[in-house]
């Protein structure tokens, strides 16, 4: 088991490296994604916390960071059984999933920047193998899940970790675009947990072949954004 797995005396979990791999300061560029959030406060879809709290919550729950915490989930599983050719299904199925080029290009680029860094940092024998079994890039629910696993922590705190911080994220977008006060991030952000905790529970059930989503608005925010006129973001 990996040291980062067991705290001192090994009474519970460490998590610390969860705390590390998902925070703003690691070096996978994530600020500089909205995922269409940007188009969305452009048409006034998000104007103020009320409808900030609501975008996010639907996201969660129905959209693209759901599907994200079932191909975490599955990743997971499958490093944890040594399961090499249903890693790659996962892999493949992360890479092709992205309703946009840009929703693409946002997971992608944060995959391969979250392999490169944790590789480096983090070393696990299975980033050394997945060459080896996968030509193409990582997305990046998949690259946390890996990690996750590879690093024996638990897999709820994972999944309720990376939704966190997909949803931190997309509040400090709104927080500069809107604009809100941080006031009103902070309760966007208490607001976005019930969610978290809900979707981090339900994830690790949803088969991979029923893996879907109903964010109309969201993925249709996402192809606009690339002819939006005016943009901060990169999705």
């Amino acid at each position: 088991m990996s040291e980062a797995a067991t705290a001192p005396g090994g009474a519970s979990p460490d998590l610390l490296a969860l705390f590390v791999w998902l925070s703003p300061a690691y070096p996978v560029g994530a600020f500089a994604y909205s995922h269409g959030l940007e188009w969305a406060v452009e048409t006034q879809d998000i104007r103020d916390v009320a409808s900030l709290i609501g975008w996010v919550d639907d996201l969660l729950r129905h959209g693209g960071p759901f599907a994200d915490a079932v191909l975490l989930a599955h990743a997971f599983h499958a490093v944890e059984a040594g399961d090499e050719p249903r890693l790659v299904e996962v892999l493949e199925l992360a890479a092709a999933f992205a309703p946009s080029r840009e929703r693409q290009m946002e997971t992608l680029n944060q995959g391969d920047a979250f392999v490169t860094a944790t590789r480096a940092a983090w070393p696990a024998p299975i980033f050394e193998r997945l060459a080896a079994i996968w030509d193409g890039r990582v997305a990046y629910p998949v690259a946390v899940g890996i990690a996750a696993a590879a690093h024996g922590l638990p897999l709820a705190p994972t999944l309720a970790a990376y939704l966190n911080a997909v949803a931190a994220n997309l509040i400090s977008a709104a927080v500069r675009l809107v604009p809100l006060g941080q006031t009103d991030g902070n309760k966007a952000l208490a607001a976005a947990t019930a969610a978290v905790r809900e979707v981090a529970r339900l994830a690790d059930a949803v088969p991979l072949e029923r893996i879907g989503g109903a964010a109309l608005r969201s993925d249709i925010a996402s192809m606009r954004h690339e002819t939006q006129y005016t943009r901060l973001f990169r999705s």
